[in-house]
């Protein structure tokens, strides 16, 4: 299961920076408007250090991290709803995505091109929310027409259906018509079932980025405020906001990440982040972020073959655990046997964790915790 981000936000906030940095896969990045036209992709390895400790516990021949896919997807501008700046066409990149990651540029720089001609984040961050409201508004008018159509020709439970889906769709509207993203509509789980196949933007999770200079994440690293920094302050405007919507947002200096990622060796790396003052790269906390908004987990494989991570949804059972493997493990499912991260830690081998009673067999109902460590039996 791959994790899909979808890069957004004005021309020139640096997005196709960060997308370079965080993927290795470098996409054009220019001062100028629109140099993103069709989105770049690139598929990032999720750091997890749980993984390493596995790998230097069991010496597998092959260790295989879980992935993340980030599309870098060109900037929008106001009426882009309307179809300005290839407005159309990059909304639809947007629809096929499950998380909006909102890049903001949060650094003064006179030397790179404004959109606006002024940095004033929260205004950004307003003029793309209101252009993804709006296209939302597009899409509830031509999905509303289609549900008063059924309502009055259809049978009584595709009425009902239809029913439940115009309520929903009454309170959507108020929501975006005020530039409000959909998902903080208060809708019952069974008009919010009703809408799911509407695809509608602003019911997609959204994290923000402050893309920071390097002034900027030293003053954030060290407490910087009103009194310091001006990168320091823009972020903390973006932090609030974003609480404020229920999202997250973390700062990233897209320059130093590029740096970063072109440093091959991991001690060299470790040292470039302890320098200054980070425990992790901005990749593994917008990765971290964006598994807490999307509800995800991890599972691994472990063994002398292979140690691998495994991304699956908070709740899953152990069946849908074996499912992201294979789809005939899912389906000829028998039972799984499983340990936790932490009982390798603490007793080193999977003879000393039987000994411990601490090696289980789970079966179809067990629910898979992060960190579990599983090897399943099927038949098919």
């Amino acid at each position: 299961m791959a994790l899909n981000c979808g890069i957004v936000g004005l021309p020139n906030v640096g997005k196709s920076t960060i997308f370079s940095a965080l993927s290795s896969a470098p996409a054009e990045a220019a001062n100028y408007p629109f140099c993103t036209i069709d989105p770049n992709v690139g598929i990032v390895n999720v750091p997890d250090s749980r993984l390493a400790k596995l790998s230097a516990i069991f010496k597998p021949r092959k260790t295989i991290p879980a992935a993340v896919e980030f599309v870098d997807i060109a900037g929008l501008v106001k009426g882009a709803s309307r179809g300005a700046g290839r407005g159309n066409q990059f909304l639809s990149h947007i629809r096929e995505v499950g998380l909006i990651v909102h890049v903001v540029r949060c650094f003064d720089d006179g030397d790179i091109i404004h959109v606006n001609n002024t940095v004033d984040p929260l205004s950004d961050m307003e003029t793309i929310n209101i252009e993804l409201a709006l296209a939302d508004l597009d899409t509830l008018a031509k999905r509303r027409e289609r549900a008063e159509r059924s309502r009055k020709v259809q049978g009584k439970q595709e009425q009902k259906s239809a029913g439940t889906l115009i309520s929903a769709l009454d309170k959507l509207g108020p929501v975006l018509e005020q530039g409000r993203p959909a998902r903080s509509a208060d809708l019952s789980a069974e008009e919010a079932a009703s809408i799911r196949d509407c695809h509608f933007i602003t019911m997609k999770p959204q994290l923000y980025v402050c893309n920071v200079d390097e002034a900027g994440m030293r003053a954030i690293v060290s407490g910087g405020d009103a009194d310091g920094d001006a990168g320091a302050v823009y972020a903390a405007k973006v932090r609030r906001q974003a609480a404020a919507e229920g999202s997250d947002a973390v700062a990233i200096c897209g320059k130093f990440e590029a740096e970063l990622g072109a440093i091959p060796g991991g001690e060299e790396k470790l040292a470039f982040l302890e320098e200054l003052g980070l425990k992790e790269s901005g990749l593994g906390s917008l990765v971290h972020a964006a598994y807490r908004l999307l509800g995800l987990r991890t599972f691994f494989t472990a063994g002398e073959d292979e140690c691998r991570a495994w991304t699956i949804h908070a709740g899953d059972t152990a069946p849908k655990a074996a499912g992201v493997i294979h789809t005939d493990f899912e389906k000829g499912f028998i039972k799984a046997e499983v340990y936790s991260y932490e009982d390798i830690l603490r007793y080193g081998t999977e003879a000393k964790i039987r000994e411990a009673g601490r090696y289980r067999i789970e079966g179809k109902e067990y629910l898979v915790q992060d960190g579990d460590i599983m090897f399943f039996k099927f038949n098919i």
